[in-house]
């Protein structure tokens, strides 16, 4: 099949069509995508308040309940539908946790009602500290759009074989800065340099094997979605440029 002069090169059922994805529109399995990652990323943002010690490892609750699901679903969409639209998700994720970051905020500073004791726990559970938000959403942005500019590049030099290399891979580089720039600049200055590096270190591991072991769950919804789509996207010639929406 060879490569035009298009942006991207669109697989559908062994021809190449014009434009980067399926046809016009959003089909039911692209929106159910998208609405599982932002779901995973703003229920990780909430349940992320636990820290919880498996088997002697001490990590956030999110790390290892919901969060990696984002960066599979994210993995799930550069794959199947190209560069682009999981931009525009990534963004739709971003507008959709500050949404709830307001909405929950607004709602702490709302009078309680006399008769309800839940203030101070709610503040305790739900309340954000203006550092920890900002390292929340600039390792968000920069490790999600790392990931899936990794996965898209991959994808071109492996000819779109061992999708496993690229899923993997692409975890590695994005939940590495994810967890540099979230353990960086929410907490340095107030922990030690050495625990400051082990815990980044031990974010970054267990979020990329978490990914690791779901790489047959991958494989799966992967090949099923390109099936029922009839899509097979390679980003030929699209711009990385986070900021470039079409």
């Amino acid at each position: 099949m060879s490569r035009g002069p298009l942006e991207s090169k669109h697989v559908d059922t062994g021809v190449t069509l014009p434009g980067s994805g399926p046809a016009p529109g959003y089909s039911r399995w692209f929106v159910a995508v998208a609405a599982l990652f932002v779901t995973a990323l703003i229920t990780s943002n909430i349940v992320a308040v636990k820290i919880v010690d498996i088997g002697g490892l001490v990590v956030p609750a999110g790390t290892v309940t919901v969060f990696p699901l984002s960066y599979i679903f994210g993995d799930i969409l550069t794959e199947v539908y190209g560069y682009r639209r999981a931009r525009l998700i990534i963004w739709l994720g971003f507008a959709c946790n500050l949404l709830a970051v307001i909405a929950i905020t607004v709602t702490q500073y709302l009078p309680p009602a006399a008769f309800w004791d839940g203030q101070a726990a709610y503040e305790r559970i739900l309340g954000y500290t203006p550092r920890l938000l900002a390292a929340s959403f600039l390792a968000y942005l920069v490790g999600e759009f790392a990931n899936a500019a990794v996965l898209s590049r991959m994808k071109l030099l492996t000819q779109g074989r061992w999708l496993w290399t690229r899923t993997i891979g692409s975890t590695l580089v994005g939940q590495g800065l994810d967890s540099l720039v979230f353990v960086t600049v929410a907490f340095i200055g107030t922990i030690a340099g050495a625990d400051l590096l082990r815990t980044i270190v031990t974010a970054w591991l267990v979020k990329s094997a978490y990914e690791a072991l779901a790489t047959p769950l991958t494989y799966a919804v992967v090949n099923a979605l390109k099936r029922a789509e009839g899509v097979d996207t390679y980003d030929y010639g699209v711009s990385l440029s986070p900021f470039r929406l079409e």
